[in-house]
């Protein structure tokens, strides 16, 4: 029988934020902060910048088989016990970039993971797109979204040092606690040591494997 190995916990963040500095990666940095400081036991954290790996999304589009670098992104994404994820609004919807990381996951990759949806963009007119595209998405996915979405406009930034307003602040501390109490409510994953069932060198030698 395979062994098993739990962890602590894990939240992955995920930001398809096109420039650098990003208010697409601030806001996915704020929620996360909100989310660990409602966390009894801190998680660890992993941030994805998509606009690292578009090359990949786009090969793996085309060939089915993500590279090395972007399997291992997937794999920590879908290993996480929660997820942040973050799109800038285009065209009223979420980007092509933010949309081609969800389609190369494998189906079920995300069934029951609790997740917190986030938006930028330049007009707070688009926030609908949140409820209207983003979160219809994660249905289909089987993830199941915390009820408070955040959506950042220019104007929301518009606080001391870009630490956005007041009005901003407070949903992103409902928002991180909403995903925090998901979180907490569920079993951390659990998954399989790939290393568990190998057959002894010695075994191998004699021919008995």
């Amino acid at each position: 029988m395979t062994d098993r190995t739990t962890r602590g916990r894990t939240l992955a963040v995920v930001s398809a934020g096109l420039g650098t500095p990003s208010s697409t990666r601030l806001l996915a940095d704020r929620l996360a902060a909100a989310t660990v400081a409602a966390l009894p036991e801190k998680p660890e954290v992993v941030t994805v910048e998509l606009r690292d790996h578009a090359h990949d999304l786009a090969d793996t589009l085309v060939t089915g088989f993500p590279p090395a670098a972007l399997r291992a992104v997937v794999d920590a994404v879908t290993g996480a016990d929660g997820l942040i994820a973050v799109t800038p609004i285009f065209n009223a919807s979420y980007s092509g970039l933010f949309k081609t990381f969800f389609d190369v996951l494998d189906k079920g990759a995300l069934e029951g993971r609790p997740v917190l949806i986030g938006a930028t963009g330049g007009t707070a007119r688009h926030s609908l797109a949140l409820d209207v595209a983003v979160r219809p998405m994660f249905a289909y996915l089987r993830a199941p979204v915390v009820p408070t979405a955040v959506y950042a406009a220019s104007e929301d930034w518009a606080g001391s040092e870009g630490a956005g307003s007041g009005a901003l602040s407070e949903r992103i501390e409902a928002a991180g606690a909403e995903l925090a109490a998901a979180m907490a409510g569920r079993a951390p994953v659990v998954r399989a040591d790939p290393y568990a069932d190998v057959t002894p060198f010695e075994e191998l030698l004699n021919g008995r494997a």
